[in-house]
């Protein structure tokens, strides 16, 4: 077995110690109930011994937190992380399936906002609009392994983008590029403006009428029925415009791109993280663990 306190640096976790003191503090009570819950489904009822009697756990909850925040950082194997910690590598596995839950749950966190997180979309204009924040949107696509063949629905993984098979992102971050939410993700195939509207993007446009939403060139039709608020690059002039005018609409979309660009800077703080660089697990996985892994960001990045 390796040192706990050597696995617990942050170039294992990827985040600071302090961080992971406040994960741990948040993260300890859910857990405890979750364990008591299924022993009480296991039981069938009330537990009939004391508190803390019966067998201590091989891996108790700081060691689970730690092998799941260096399995999200490095994506090692199970059976890598049960040799450090000297556990099997079942009970690595299902170490990380009850912390990685735990995590996706947390939602984002809110600059200046102690104790605040959202979850959903509308959280997040509700936020944008009391506090006057002007958002940007994004989409990221993660490649993902190919369905078996004569699986149905299986062509509805491969991007039109990317010539591959990917699950797609939708993430929202603030003029800093601290990120807000991010949604289910979504088969690659997909388009960006669909998966936005998906997830209720309309609903709340109209309902938070004074916040604006920065977009790229593949956000045409939100822009289209919501002027004013979905707010997409300038269009490029007639080839026989005025030289001034094409001056003018260079300008105006360095600008826009220039603002937008801290979106980008958040998905990249996400694919920082080896699992989503490339996902080579189970799909049904990769929506906890990129909300897992977007919650873990906001909070590194909503005091900077």
């Amino acid at each position: 077995m390796v040192n706990r306190a050597v696995l617990a640096h942050r170039l294992f976790t990827g985040i600071s110690r302090r961080h992971l003191a406040c994960l741990i503090e948040e993260l300890a009570v859910p857990w405890q109930a979750g364990v008591e819950g299924r022993r009480h489904a296991a039981r069938g009822g009330a537990r009939k011994r004391a508190a803390g009697a019966g067998a201590r756990h091989q891996l108790v909850f700081v060691d689970r937190l730690v092998a799941t925040l260096i399995h999200l950082r490095y994506d090692l194997p199970h059976s890598v992380l049960g040799l450090l910690f000297g556990v099997d590598r079942s009970t690595v596995t299902r170490a990380i399936a009850e912390i990685r839950a735990l995590l996706a749950e947390r939602g984002c966190a809110v600059p200046d906002r102690p104790g605040l997180r959202l979850r959903t979309m509308a959280d997040v204009f509700a936020y944008a609009q009391a506090e006057g924040v002007e958002l940007r949107l994004d989409a990221t696509e993660i490649q993902v392994r190919r369905p078996p063949a004569g699986r149905g629905g299986r062509r509805a993984f491969v991007s039109g983008k990317k010539k591959q098979n990917t699950m797609k992102a939708t993430v929202v971050a603030d003029w800093r590029g601290r990120t807000l939410w991010t949604d289910t993700l979504r088969p690659g195939r997909m388009h960006d403006a669909t998966a936005a509207r998906n997830e209720g993007i309309a609903v709340c446009f109209q309902h938070f009428p004074d916040v604006a939403v920065l977009l790229d060139d593949g956000y045409l039709g939100l822009s289209r029925d919501h002027r004013g608020q979905a707010i997409t690059p300038p269009r490029k002039p007639r080839p026989a415009a005025l030289p001034g005018r094409v001056e003018q609409w260079e300008r105006d979309r360095h600008g826009h791109s220039s603002d937008r660009i801290t979106v980008e800077h958040a998905l990249a703080d996400h694919k920082r993280w080896k699992q989503l660089t490339r996902w080579n697990h189970r799909r049904d996985r990769l929506p906890d663990t990129y909300r897992a892994i977007a919650g873990l960001v906001s909070d590194r990045t909503v005091n900077t």
